[in-house]
């Protein structure tokens, strides 16, 4: 929208215009905060923010990465997943963890973006 000086003074977006039509519509784009960045994909397999706390991992894959009272001290699955590696991991790598395999799907500025996940199998070995 432009103002009356010639100003842009807003953007209506299509998602914009379908929403006051049809109702609120969700997308990858619409997270709520502090509910965690955790998708599951078409696979049957989990998109895993690295941002992502350890807690909300533990807790939406029933698992214990880090015991209690462990003296090691991470915030996010991917500082959890770099200290186990002994590096910043880079794409396509991967790591079993409480049995679950991390595959970096992408990573930026010397952090993992992005994991997928899903339960490790007999025969997967980390990269």
């Amino acid at each position: 929208m432009i103002d009356e000086f010639g100003r842009v003074a807003g953007l209506i977006t299509i998602e914009d215009v379908l929403e006051q039509i049809v109702g609120e519509i969700e997308d990858e784009f619409d997270i709520v905060e502090d509910e965690g960045d955790i998708f599951g994909l078409a696979d049957r397999t989990y998109r895993v923010s690295g941002d992502t706390s350890i807690e909300r991992v533990n807790e939406a894959f029933g698992v214990t990465l880090v015991p209690p009272g462990d003296e090691r001290d991470f915030d996010t699955i991917g500082g959890l997943v770099a200290h186990e590696m002994g590096h910043v991991p880079k794409r396509g790598e991967s790591t079993e963890l409480a049995g679950l395999n991390f595959v970096v799907l992408h990573t930026k500025g010397g952090a993992v973006r992005w994991f997928k996940v899903s339960p490790a199998e007999a025969g997967d070995k980390p990269s």
